[in-house]
């Protein structure tokens, strides 16, 4: 009958706890960080969301907010808003980078790092200085936006006065401002396309209008799939631009669903029922994101 074989010795043992903890000391301040800065927020406002009042006047209220949310018609009226804003602005807005993209990509362009840097040169600049740019730019009297309107023997618009022309401004502004952005995240997914395909398809006889469409897009598709998840998410949590240029009016036509969250949470200290409407806009984003993913992602 074998030996049984010796134990391993207590320094042995130690040496290897300790090799074996030294993934988790590495990864310790990490999780510390993650938990005080992230869990633990998101846990702590899904708590406040199950509350009413504020301070020491704080006591539970079950899903009272989520059943005053689904009664709530501003509630409904920000989230129409947002919802208008975001069908208008992100396809036109990834349309005009797609055609960016596959312009600045041609071989027959000159200067294309400086064409390059001046449509991505918008999205740096701050959100809160677009704003006010925009604010000047679209003034129903003096702005250069109606003003050249005038030019050409149109009439200037009140985009700040009414509500289907307020929207329309938040949508140039973002427009404007994230146009450059996607365009060069096309671009880039353009200069990964082998050019074999190209040529593949110029023997078979494709114009350029074909080979569009059935090299380049198909190509782009995870690339689409991409912008568009980070565009519409982007967009439904759409703050800055509307509050810089409106503050939600006229009339509420401007109201987003963050603006209405931030109006409950730090103008009426209404923090549950604030702490719900950032969970009811974290549901919608998470199954927007899931459809788009279904519709667009890769088929088997």
């Amino acid at each position: 009958m074998a030996a049984r074989p010796a134990a391993p010795s207590k320094q042995v043992r130690r040496a290897r706890l300790r090799r074996r903890a030294v993934p988790y000391l590495l990864l310790a301040p990490a999780l510390v960080l993650f938990g005080t800065f992230k869990a633990y927020p998101i846990v702590s406002s899904l708590l406040l969301s199950l509350t009413t009042g504020s301070g020491s006047a704080t006591q539970g209220a079950g899903l009272a907010n989520y059943r005053r949310l689904l009664d709530d018609p501003l509630f409904w009226t920000a989230l129409g808003n947002t919802a208008r804003i975001l069908v208008v602005q992100v396809p036109v807005m990834l349309g005009l980078a797609l055609l960016m993209a596959v312009g600045l990509n041609a071989a027959l362009v000159r200067w294309r790092v400086v064409w390059r840097l001046g449509i991505f040169m918008p999205t740096v600049t701050g959100l809160v200085a677009t704003g006010i740019l925009f604010s000047f730019l679209l003034n129903k009297e003096n702005g250069a936006v109606n003003k050249a309107l005038e030019a050409i023997g149109l009439s200037g618009v009140d985009w700040f006065g009414n509500g289907f022309w307020a929207q329309m401004a938040v949508v140039l502004v973002l427009t404007w401002h994230y146009t450059g952005y996607n365009a060069v995240i096309y671009l880039a997914g353009l200069q990964g396309i082998p050019r074999e395909l190209y040529e593949a398809a110029m023997v078979d006889g494709a114009g350029p209008v074909r080979r569009f469409l059935s090299v380049t897009l198909p190509a782009l598709r995870p690339v689409v799939l991409f912008t568009v998840v980070l565009s519409s998410i982007g967009t439904l949590q759409l703050f800055d631009e509307p509050y810089v240029l409106t503050r939600g009016g006229p009339d509420n036509a401007t109201l987003t669903v963050s603006m209405y969250l931030y109006d409950n949470g730090f103008r009426y200290f209404d923090f549950g029922y604030a702490s719900a409407i950032a969970y009811a806009l974290t549901l919608i984003v998470s199954v927007l994101g899931a459809v788009q993913m279904r519709l667009m992602g890769e088929r088997e």
